[in-house]
C-alpha cells in the first residue's frame, strides 16, 4: 500500500486569515517493532505499578502513610516527590487514573503537612505551607517537590484550580504579593535563598529552619549517610542532623538556585499567554546574565540585595550557603564535603528564557561556564579531573589567592548534554560521551530502545517486589523512604517517544514533540501507538509512528516541542513532501500501519503553550 497525504479544509468561520492544521494518513503495513510493543507494556506496567503504590502508601484522604516533620533532610518536599514522575507518566500516555492519583495525592499532602506543627523553628509553627505554597524553603528543595506540579499543566492545563494556584505561586517571585515580597525589581533580585509564600529570610538561618523538630520513634534516616540502612532511634541521632547542617546558615541576597522559580513563571504564560509572566522571566535571566558576565563568564553564588555580584561577602562572588566556596565540616559524617549547587537552578533558568524568547545567548552563558571549568582541568593517571569548586577553603588546602580545587572525575556530562539538546551545535556534541540514547540518535546504538524499554520495565518489576517486602510500618517511614519504592519509570519513555532528556531536577519539557490524543481528548499517546524518534538535528527531525493493533485504525496530534514552542515546517513521507508551517500535524494511523517521518523545522519560535490542541484557536475538521 502507498502513503496518503491528505489536507484537510481551513476553517474559515473560525480563522478566515489561516488554514487548520494539515493531516497525513498514513496506511503503509508495518509488523509491530519489539520497542512499539515494549513501549505499550511499559505504561501498561507503570500504570498498574502507580495504582498497587497508591493503593498501599495512600489513605483514603490523601495523606501520605508515612510520620511527617519539617525539614529539608526528609520533610515535605520529598513527601509530595515521592511523585515527581506521574504528571509526565500521563502526558506521556499513561493511564488517567495515574493523574487522578497524582491529584489525590496534591491535594492530601497540603492538607497533611498544612497540620504540620514545629517549636524549634517558626517556619512551620503554623503548617509547612500557606496559601498552598512552602512558607520559606530553598529552590533546591522547593524544586524538587514541585517536579509533578509544573508538570501537571501538561495533562490538565484547563484545570481552574491548577490554574489558580499557579498564577497565586508565580506572583509571589514578581513582586504582586505582599505579603511574599520576595523579589526587588528595582535591584531585579529575589531576596534571598530561603524564599516562599512568607517571603524572604534576611536574616542568617538556624539548624532547626533546615532539620526541623526531633519527633518520636525510630526511622530509617536515609538522607544521612552514616544511619543510612538502620532504623535508628531520631531523637538520639538529633544532634547529628543538626550538625549536618551548622554551616548552612547564610541566607540574605540572590542565588543562582532562585532562578528556578522562573518555572513557575514559564508555565503560568503557556497558561494564560499573558505577557507579565514572559516579561518577569526574561527580566530577571537576563539580570543574571549581566552578573555573570560581571564575573568573567561564572556564575556568581551570591548576589546582594544592592544587586551586585558577591555583595553580601564582600564581594566575593563565589561564596555562600550552597556556592562555589561552601566547602564545609559536617558534623553528622564528621567529614569536610564539598556541596556546590550553581547548576542546579541555573540551567533550568537560562534554559526557561530560551523556550520564551528563542535567544541561544542563554545557552552561551552555560556554555561559557563550562568553559571556564574545562579550562582548568587535569589530566592525571590519564583521566580527566575537573575542579568542582573555587575560592578559598580554610582546613582544605593553603589559604591565599582564591581559586579552583577539588578535582573529581565529574566531567559534568548531564549538564553538557543539555547544552547540546538545547543548541543542537555539533561542538557542543565534542564535550558529550557518545553512548546510550545519544548513540542511538547518531546512529551507532540500534539496539538501544529495545534495551532501556526492558531495563525500565524491569525496575518496575523490582519496585514492585520491594513494596510487596517491604515490612515497615508508617510510624517508621519519613518522607524520603518512599521515594525510593516509586515504581514509576520513565526515562526510557520520554527518550524514545518525544525527544526529551530528562537529567536536572527542576524541569522545563525541552523536547522535540509532544502527542494528544483527540478521540479521548487527553494529552499522551494513543492507545496501541508507538513512537520513536530515530534521529535530532538542529532544523530537522526523524519520527517514526506505528499502530500496533491490526484492527483498528488510531488518530492522534503531533506537537513539535513540548509546549508547540517549535515549528513543523515540512513533513517528508514514503518520498513525498507536505508543507506544514506550524507546530501541529493531525496523523492517521490505519490498522497495523506505521511510517518515518522526516520533519524540517525551526526550533524555539512559538510562545510556549499549554492548551491542548482542540482548545486551541484554530483546529482541523474531518473530511472524508
Amino acid at each position: 500500500m502507498k502513503t496518503c497525504i491528505i489536507a484537510l479544509a481551513a476553517m474559515a468561520a473560525i480563522a478566515p486569515a489561516r488554514a487548520a492544521e494539515p493531516a497525513i494518513r498514513i496506511d503503509t503495513a508495518m509488523a509491530p517493532p519489539a520497542w512499539a510493543l515494549l513501549e505499550r507494556q511499559l505504561l501498561r506496567a507503570n500504570s498498574a505499578a502507580c495504582e498497587r503504590f497508591a493503593a498501599r502508601y495512600l489513605d483514603e484522604r490523601g495523606y501520605l502513610l508515612h510520620t511527617p516533620r519539617w525539614g529539608t533532610l526528609d520533610g515535605p518536599d520529598d513527601a509530595i516527590e515521592t511523585f515527581y514522575n506521574w504528571t509526565l507518566l500521563h502526558a506521556l500516555g499513561g493511564s488517567d487514573s495515574v493523574l487522578a492519583l497524582y491529584k489525590k495525592a496534591l491535594e492530601g499532602h497540603y492538607k497533611q503537612y498544612g497540620e504540620l506543627r514545629t517549636t524549634l523553628t517558626k517556619l512551620a509553627e503554623n503548617g509547612a505551607y500557606y496559601k498552598e505554597f512552602i512558607t520559606q524553603s530553598d529552590w533546591f528543595h522547593t524544586g524538587e517537590g514541585m517536579r509533578a506540579f509544573t508538570f501537571l499543566g501538561l495533562s490538565d492545563p484547563a484545570d481552574p484550580v491548577y490554574r489558580e494556584r499557579l498564577k497565586r505561586f508565580a506572583a509571589m517571585y514578581m513582586g504582586e504579593d505582599p505579603e511574599a515580597p520576595n523579589y526587588d525589581p528595582a535591584k531585579k533580585v529575589i531576596r534571598s535563598l530561603w524564599t516562599g509564600s512568607k517571603g524572604p529570610m534576611l536574616h542568617k538561618a538556624t539548624v532547626y529552619d533546615w532539620v526541623g523538630d526531633p519527633v518520636p520513634g525510630s526511622f530509617h534516616l536515609l538522607h544521612n549517610r552514616a544511619g543510612r540502612g538502620k532504623l535508628l532511634d531520631l531523637k538520639a541521632w538529633y544532634p547529628k542532623m543538626l550538625a549536618h547542617c551548622k554551616e548552612y546558615l547564610d541566607s540574605v541576597g540572590d542565588h543562582p538556585l532562585n532562578l528556578a522559580a522562573t518555572n513557575l513563571a514559564l508555565n503560568a504564560y503557556a497558561l494564560t499567554q499573558d505577557p507579565k509572566y514572559r516579561n518577569w522571566a526574561v527580566e530577571y535571566v537576563g539580570a543574571w546574565k549581566q552578573r555573570v558576565e560581571a564575573c568573567g563568564g561564572n556564575i556568581p553564588t551570591n548576589v546582594g540585595l544592592d544587586g551586585k555580584p558577591g555583595g553580601e561577602y564582600g564581594g566575593q562572588w563565589w561564596k555562600g550557603t550552597y556556592g562555589w566556596n561552601f566547602t564545609i565540616y559536617d558534623g553528622e559524617i564528621e567529614e569536610i564535603a564539598h556541596r556546590n549547587t550553581v547548576t542546579a537552578g541555573s540551567w533550568p533558568g537560562f534554559s526557561n528564557a530560551l523556550m520564551l524568547t528563542g535567544d541561544q545567548s542563554f545557552i552561551a552563558v552555560l556554555r561559557r561556564q563550562m568553559d571556564n571549568i574545562y579550562a582548568h582541568k587535569k589530566l592525571v593517571n590519564g583521566k580527566t579531573l575537573l575542579p568542582q569548586m573555587y575560592g578559598d577553603p580554610r582546613g582544605y588546602q593553603q589559604s591565599g589567592a582564591p581559586s579552583w580545587y577539588h578535582y573529581t572525575g565529574n566531567l559534568f556530562q548531564d549538564r553538557l548534554a543539555e547544552i547540546y539538546f538545547w543548541s543542537m551545535d555539533r561542538k557542543d556534541l565534542e564535550r558529550v560521551p557518545v553512548e546510550g540514547w545519544l548513540a542511538f540518535l547518531e546512529g551507532r546504538n540500534p539496539d538501544y530502545p529495545v534495551q532501556a524499554l526492558a531495563a525500565d520495565l524491569d525496575h518496575v518489576r523490582r519496585r514492585v517486589s520491594q513494596m510487596d517486602a517491604d515490612q515497615t510500618a508508617p510510624d517508621t517511614r519519613l518522607a524520603d523512604y518512599l521515594m525510593g519504592l516509586n515504581p514509576a519509570a520513565t526515562t526510557a519513555l520520554a527518550n524514545l517517544t518525544i525527544g526529551y532528556f530528562p537529567a536536572g531536577n527542576i524541569w522545563s519539557l525541552h523536547s522535540r514533540f509532544r502527542y494528544f490524543d483527540p478521540t479521548r481528548r487527553r494529552a499522551g499517546l494513543p492507545e496501541d501507538v508507538g513512537a520513536l524518534v530515530e534521529k535530532l538535528e538542529a532544523d530537522a527531525a526523524t519520527l517514526v509512528l506505528v499502530n500496533v493493533n491490526p484492527v483498528e485504525p488510531r488518530t492522534l496530534v503531533v506537537q513539535a516541542g513540548g509546549y508547540g514552542e517549535h515549528r513543523f515546517d515540512s513533513v517528508e513521507v514514503s518520498g513525498k513532501t507536505r508543507a506544514i508551517g506550524g507546530p501541529l500535524l493531525h496523523v492517521r494511523l490505519e490498522p497495523g500501519s506505521g511510517a518515518r517521518l522526516r520533519f524540517r523545522m525551526t526550533r524555539y519560535v512559538n510562545p510556549p503553550v499549554l492548551a491542548h490542541p482542540w482548545d486551541r484557536p484554530f483546529h482541523p475538521v474531518e473530511s472524508n
